[in-house]
């Protein structure tokens, strides 16, 4: 008989970590990935809505929105890939979201564009592989020939937004003077 130590990790959770990568959640390269293998355009847009996050809508927008202008050159920068296992020593793109503000035209005019580059490099190193291509194909807005199926009609259907990728108004509607019931006081 073969007793585990309380010490170490269990057979069954090693198991678990190694097809999750030791994270809970999968990377934006993951989900997009799902998108891509999903079989037709429902499934498609229920993976993009299984998955919804300000990440997401964020890298998705910066591909699809034409109003969006990457401060950035096109083409794929020069920056070192970081290769390890996923899990381990990178940073994940839904946690840099909140700072490619500096990469858009108009955002941010404080920081010199050479400077701006050398975040962006930095940025890209930072991230999984597979997390630093999925960035340089939304900054060139590419993202829609490396996911199959990844359109901007299902993009728009998947998060509700109009032709201007945003969230339309709510309709309004007229309101009579006095009380709801129809009653007066």
């Amino acid at each position: 008989m073969v007793t585990e130590n309380p010490n170490l990790i269990s057979r069954r959770a090693m198991e678990a970590m190694q097809t999750t990568g030791g994270s809970a959640e999968p990377l934006l390269s993951e989900i997009l990935q799902k998108v891509n293998n999903a079989k037709d355009k429902p499934k498609k847009i229920e993976v993009l809505k299984q998955y919804d996050s300000d990440a997401l809508r964020m890298i998705i927008k910066g591909a699809f929105d034409p109003n969006i202008k990457w401060a950035l050159p096109e083409g794929r920068p020069p920056f070192i890939e970081n290769d390890v296992p996923k899990g381990t020593e990178h940073g994940q793109l839904k946690n840099e979201c909140k700072r490619l503000w500096h990469f858009i035209e108009g955002a941010d005019r404080e920081t010199k564009q050479h400077r701006k580059e050398v975040m962006f490099f930095q940025m890209l190193e930072g991230l999984h592989e597979s997390e630093a291509k999925l960035l340089c194909n939304a900054k060139d807005k590419k993202l829609h020939q490396v996911y199959k199926g990844l359109s901007s009609n299902v993009v728009r259907e998947a998060f509700g937004w109009d032709e201007d990728f945003k969230v339309p108004p709510p309709d309004v509607y007229p309101a009579e003077p006095g009380l709801a019931s129809g009653v007066d006081r």
